[in-house]
Order: C-alpha cells, then sequence, then structure tokens
C-alpha cells in the first residue's frame, strides 16, 4: 500500500504539475467490493467490503481513482483510470508460491509432465469463476483509450452524487478455475490426475467485470482465451 501510494500519487501530481494532456491510472479489478453484483459495474465502487486478503492494494488503487477525479474537477486535467480483470501473456510471473493462477496452473502441468508425475495438486474447489485477458489485449484497450477517449466520455454519477471516470476492461468471458485447469492441462499435454486441495482457500466466489462502456465506445478484445493460453504456454518454455 505504501509503494503504490507513493507512486500514483507522484506521477498524478507532477503531470498536472507538468501539464501532461492526457494521464492513464492503471487500477484493478480488486477494487470492487468482495460480494458486488455481478458481473461488476463501474458503479460497484465503494458500495461494500472489499477482499480481505488484497484489500491494503485495492485500497491504493481507489485512492488513486478519486485523486484523478479530483484533479478533473478541480483543475481540468483529463485523467483515466482503466479497470483491468486478470491479466496473463508473455513474461508473465511464472513462481512456484506467488504467481497468478493461470502462470501457476501452466508451471505446475508443466513440470508434472517433464518429471512424469501422476497426479496434479490444485488449491482449493475449483468452482470459483474468474475472467482472465491476455496481455496484448490490454495493451491495445489502453491505446484506444489514449487516442480516442476523454475523461468527460466516460464520466459518471455515482448515487452519492461523485463525478467518476474510471472504465472496466476485461473479456467479457467467465471460466471456472476446474475448467481453466483443463485447458492448462490440454494445452500441456498433461495426461495424469488432476486432484483439489480444499484446504486451501478459493477466494472470491466470483468475479467478473461489466465492460459494456468500453465496448459501446468501439474497442473489443481480439484473443480468446484457449489462444492466449496456447501463446502464454510457448512463452513459458522459452524462460524454462
Amino acid at each position: 500500500i505504501y509503494e503504490n501510494l507513493q507512486i500514483q500519487s507522484n506521477i498524478i501530481h507532477a503531470a498536472y504539475r507538468s501539464g501532461v494532456k492526457k494521464l492513464l491510472f492503471l487500477g484493478s479489478s480488486c477494487i470492487y467490493p468482495k460480494r458486488a453484483p455481478q458481473p461488476m459495474k463501474e458503479e460497484s465502487l465503494l458500495t461494500g467490503p472489499l477482499e480481505p486478503s488484497n484489500e491494503p492494494y485495492a485500497i491504493a488503487k481507489i485512492a488513486g481513482i478519486r485523486m484523478c477525479d479530483a484533479y478533473n474537477r478541480q483543475y481540468g486535467t483529463n485523467f483515466i483510470a482503466a479497470m483491468p480483470t486478470n491479466l496473463y501473456g508473455p513474461g508473465d510471473n511464472y513462481h512456484p508460491e506467488n504467481s497468478h493462477v493461470l502462470p501457476a496452473l501452466i508451471r505446475r502441468f508443466h513440470e508434472a509432465k517433464a518429471e512424469n508425475r501422476g497426479k496434479v495438486v490444485c488449491w482449493g474447489s475449483g468452482q470459483p469463476l474468474r475472467e482472465f485477458l491476455y496481455s496484448d489485449d490490454l495493451a491495445d484497450a489502453c491505446l484506444f483509450l489514449l487516442q480516442n477517449v476523454d475523461c468527460r466520455d466516460i464520466a459518471f454519477e455515482d448515487d452519492t452524487g461523485t463525478n467518476q471516470a474510471h472504465i472496466n476492461v476485461g473479456s467479457g468471458e467467465e471460466i471456472s478455475i476446474r475448467e481453466l485447469a483443463e485447458m492448462v492441462r490440454l494445452e500441456v499435454a498433461y495426461d495424469g490426475q488432476v486432484d483439489w486441495d480444499t484446504t486451501r482457500p478459493d477466494g472470491t466466489p466470483r468475479k467478473l467485470m461489466d465492460s459494456t462502456r468500453l465496448r459501446n465506445l468501439g474497442w473489443e478484445p481480439r484473443t480468446r482465451l484457449k489462444e492466449g493460453i496456447a501463446l502464454a504456454y510457448r512463452d513459458f518454455l522459452k524462460q524454462a
């Protein structure tokens, strides 16, 4: 929370002082309440408690969103905040303990195949639903927002009458962790058994963002999940 607050506060304020014409601040889907109605709309911000496991990070990101909104109102700046869903793709973190779910599954199945292990154990029940966006698609969305969208194009008032200018960036498709594991297993060509360790946490039960506002502006993702997993696995093999 300290590092994120320091970085974003310095950059946003410096952008204002330097007369930067447009700033794009990247947030995260974790800004929304743990039990937010699904799919999560931009209006769900600050309507309920956050997921405890990443609350400090989420609070920092929410502060950045509100800072952009405040500078837009007070100084007439053009600062946009984009909220990506779960990302994956080339250059990902494949660490066995602290990577995100998709790269973690890629590594787990690859190592099980390479070591001829008959079983892979995955965390949780496999039931939670998640949304994934290929990293190149996020880059494309960022360029689209910078080149085509003004903060006033996406501004809206929440229930308290507060102006907001953040926008969701997602694929609009969700999949269970169990189904995701099966897609990765097939891509890696691992033919062993898959067990689920239900003593491990599931996290938020469902996490799908409503990206209707961005789609209505003319942007669509290009990479389907199966294709993206194949590209991500190819990238992993280069690093393995």
